[in-house]
């Protein structure tokens, strides 16, 4: 797996910890770069952002995402649209932005309002513009292999493996979950790698013994703490990609943490690994947008 950790704690060698803070970080800062240069030769890059209604966790993602934009140099344009505004005057609003020369991506937070229908919101942004990689053709693209944009929190789970000297290659991956966010993508991308992918869901029989096989354990199942030490190969990488708040208040993922970092050889944690990711891979598709482009 090519992870040198030999810090110990009581006698025992401890998990390396993959710091999604610190890789997400280094990204927006080589985009930063990237960006300064565009700017030298005339190209702005632009985001539009659109958010319907006011949920709190939305409000705080799409703030995040404009931080970001700033630190980057990315200029952003934001819509805030009321709740209760017709399917139809969304619709009207991305086709206007497709339209733009100037935007780069469009962007428009999920989930939407019971009233509109976020598969038609996600189709009639234009591929080209679609940086959240969710747009059929986007999807296509990646399961033949073809250029396009990749969703961002696999794109992330698969930076943090390689900026971690994470071999993926010939490597046992087992993906817990098979969301079109993020379980069918990062199959994909590790297919990609030539990892050999096993997909599990909620109809796994013997769930446990496919997990235990796992080289690299990726859980997006969406159930807090569900994964403990009985699912996992002892010396095993481990992403948890789900964030829960538990009974104290406090961020969780998907994986018992404290059971199962003692066994394996590295893991992420929670807050602090795939979550920044997934902004700064936003970034990187805004950026790249502009060779897309091209």
């Amino acid at each position: 797996m090519c992870i040198q950790n030999t810090e110990t704690h009581k006698g025992r060698k401890m998990a390396f910890i993959i710091d999604g803070k610190k890789i997400s970080s280094e990204i927006k800062d080589e985009l930063k770069e990237k960006v300064a240069e565009y700017k030298k030769n005339g190209i702005e890059i632009t985001l539009a952002v659109i958010q319907v209604g006011n949920d709190p966790a939305s409000t705080v993602y799409v703030g995040n995402k404009k931080k970001a934009c700033e630190y980057i140099g990315i200029r952003s344009l934001s819509y805030e649209l009321e709740e209760n505004i017709s399917e139809r005057e969304l619709l009207d609003l991305i086709e206007e932005l497709n339209g733009r020369k100037d935007v780069n991506g469009i962007l428009v937070q999920l989930p939407l309002p019971k009233h509109i229908d976020e598969d038609l919101v996600i189709k009639t942004i234009a591929p080209e513009k679609d940086v959240d990689g969710f747009h059929p053709q986007s999807v296509g693209a990646l399961s033949i292999g073809q250029e396009g944009f990749v969703s961002c929190t696999p794109a992330g789970i698969i930076q943090l493996l390689k900026r971690s000297n994470i071999e993926i290659e010939g490597k046992e991956c087992v993906v817990i979950g098979r969301s079109n966010i993020v379980g069918k993508p990062i199959s994909l991308l590790m297919l990609r790698e030539n990892g050999t992918v096993t997909i599990c869901h909620s109809r796994t029989k013997d769930l446990k013994e496919v997990t235990k096989r796992a080289d690299i354990l990726i859980v997006a199942i969406g159930k807090p703490k569900f994964v403990t030490r009985e699912y996992v190969k002892e010396g095993a990488v481990v992403i948890d990609v789900g964030i829960h708040r538990n009974a104290e208040n406090k961020l969780c993922g998907d994986v018992d943490f404290d059971d199962v970092e003692p066994i394996v050889s590295a893991i992420t944690p929670v807050p602090g690994g795939v979550g920044p990711m997934t902004i700064a891979m936003l970034m990187y598709n805004c950026v790249s947008s502009v060779e897309l482009k091209k």
